[in-house]
């Protein structure tokens, strides 16, 4: 779908689209040319061979049908020669190496750690333990706050004879991840116990059969941002107190007051909003790296004057878990209240969702694609043949994707050229990149916009020339 120019100056909710690329056609055209010149050589063998110019036109008009695509999977045969994947499972998160993993006992909160990949899961020794080190382990396994920590005994629990245990030495030096021993008991007699603040986790709600819209709770922590009663951007709950949106959604000198602001949850169907229902915004922190002319760091945070209530249809969605892998192929949900086929001009009643697998930067940044315009910041989901895709109305909205049994936000539904077309998937801001960022901001709520400290992410900001300075524009789009 061609999305229409945007007027001149701001547009709440406008999803960005690169203007500067080649048309649809045009990319086809590049893409398929040597297909076509494969299928002239063919045609001329066969010339020669002397079978008839008829039997030639039927064997190319069967050849489709011989290799349709599964719904909701990736294959090679219908990506053109010079815009296929890469073979392997490239990660777009990338790991690092890491000598200890962590997790969390859902029965009795007890914390666990996997030290150096042996195959048993360890229990935390208390000693030497303190407040810190749990806000650290809850924000690496992607929740935003500690909740709740304390020392449980030994001699309150059942163990195994075989069990070992975690502990950390008397003097911690060095990267939490790489000080860990293991032991055959603890000196303490204690091992942790700790809770985070609760996310990624929703009711059973089914899907309506044969449609795209979804039932109440299905994604609890898809939030729409709004002007007055109208829907301007998606959003995603994060904390009683936060929400995640675009930065271009929020970011310009002609913004709205903050009075003009509201922000709903648990909706399914907005005609039942009224004017000064939902939350009011305190605060409108977009990150201070943003650039509306590349739309890098597209990402922007909400606070909210009251706290949430969650329930079965308002909760959180858990950022992504440091190094946390999620590789090409990933079956990941996109959802939001935006245009729903090309032929609309107006968002969607009802809240929709649709599937899409995430795709490599390298496949996304070739010539066949956005040549070259996603930076680190930015990853890309969908579909080479533009069967399904975030569209207008759908920026700020989250991207998330299952991991053992909880859901992580992993992008923003950011820009793109126009909505569904072929070779022009969506594409969003990474969550993975701004985890710093992010913590920062939930942790001092009192810092001003204004004061905002860049000066910490400066090391962050693409090298010059990295992506093309004003290959994309603010189009009405996502």
């Amino acid at each position: 779908m061609v999305e229409p120019r945007a007027e001149e100056g701001w547009q709440a909710g406008a999803r960005c689209t690169d203007a500067a690329l080649p048309s649809p056609a045009a990319s086809l055209a590049g893409c398929r040319g040597a297909g076509q010149r494969c299928c002239a050589g063919l045609g001329a063998l066969v010339l020669l061979a002397g079978v008839s110019v008829g039997s030639w036109l039927l064997v190319l008009y069967l050849r489709p049908a011989t290799s349709q695509p599964t719904p909701g999977t990736l294959q090679d045969e219908e990506i053109p020669s010079s815009c296929s994947e890469t073979s392997g499972a490239e990660a777009l998160f990338p790991t690092l190496s890491r000598t200890v993993s962590f997790r969390i006992n859902s029965e009795d909160f007890l914390l666990e750690a996997q030290v150096r990949a042996r195959p048993d899961w360890l229990l935390v020794c208390h000693e030497g333990w303190n407040p810190a080190l749990g806000v650290r382990i809850c924000q690496s396994l992607g929740h935003l706050r500690l909740t709740h920590l304390k020392g449980v005994n030994l001699s309150d629990i059942k163990l195994n004879s075989s069990q070992r245990f975690a502990q950390l030495p008397p003097r911690l030096e060095g990267f939490l991840e790489e000080v860990w021993q293991s032991r055959n008991s603890c000196a303490s007699g204690q091992i942790v116990s700790l809770r985070c603040s609760a996310c990624g986790a929703r009711p059973l709600a089914s899907r309506i059969v044969g449609g795209q819209a979804v039932a109440p709770g299905r994604w609890p922590w898809q939030a729409s941002v709004a002007l007055g009663s109208r829907h301007t951007c998606g959003a995603s709950v994060v904390a009683p107190h936060w929400v995640v949106t675009a930065a271009h959604c929020v970011h310009s000198s002609r913004v709205p007051r903050l009075s003009s602001w509201r922000v709903h949850v648990g909706l399914v169907s907005h005609s039942a909003v009224r004017p000064h229902q939902g939350a009011v915004v305190e605060r409108i922190v977009p990150h201070p790296l943003y650039s509306s002319q590349t739309h890098d760091y597209d990402i922007a945070l909400l606070r909210l004057w009251t706290p949430l209530n969650f329930s079965d249809t308002v909760g959180a969605v858990c950022l992504p878990a440091k190094k946390q892998d999620f590789p090409r192929g990933s079956q990941c949900w996109v959802s939001g209240w935006g245009h729903t086929n090309p032929s609309h001009t107006h968002n969607s009643d009802t809240l929709q969702d649709t599937l899409v697998p995430l795709l490599s930067t390298e496949l996304c940044n070739s010539s066949c694609m956005y040549s070259g315009a996603l930076t680190p910041r930015m990853l890309c989901a969908g579909y080479v043949d533009g069967r399904a895709d975030a569209c207008q109305g759908d920026s700020g909205g989250p991207l998330v994707c299952l991991d053992r049994g909880t859901w992580h936000l992993v992008g923003v539904v950011s820009w793109g050229r126009g909505c569904a077309e072929p070779n022009h998937p969506g594409v969003y801001a990474k969550v993975a990149e701004f985890l710093d960022w992010i913590h920062d901001i939930v942790r001092f709520p009192q810092v001003s916009l204004i004061s905002a400290p860049q000066s910490r992410y400066e090391a962050q900001r693409a090298p010059l020339g990295e992506a093309k300075r004003g290959a994309v524009v603010p189009l009405g789009g996502r």
